[in-house]
């Protein structure tokens, strides 16, 4: 006889974690972006600017899917795919914006 599992609250820490990591990836994506247009705009800044942008949007749409998928009484476990593909998104962008600091 298997009980099911009862989640509590981890659904509930699982969301507030994922919009922590959200808030941090915008605010390193600003960051990059200031970083870049500050001092006048150079080709490679705009770029490296643009694909900050783009990842943080990426890691928005993924966390904004994940955190709808937790709103159930029972949520599923995401994806491998998704999983990875934020951690890519996370690491890529914290990679742009350090190449933007140095």
């Amino acid at each position: 006889m298997r009980e099911e599992r009862d989640p509590g609250l981890q659904p509930e820490r699982t969301r507030l974690a994922w919009r922590r990591t959200t808030l941090s990836c915008t605010v390193a994506a600003v960051l990059a972006g200031r970083t870049a247009l500050t001092g006048g705009p150079s080709a490679a800044g705009v770029l490296v600017c643009a694909l900050c942008a783009a990842l943080w949007l990426a890691f928005l749409v993924l966390a904004h899917l994940r955190m709808r998928d937790l709103a159930v009484a029972r949520p599923a476990a995401p994806a491998p795919r998704t999983v990875g593909a934020a951690a890519l998104c996370t690491v890529a962008l914290a990679l742009c914006a350090a190449a933007l600091v140095f």
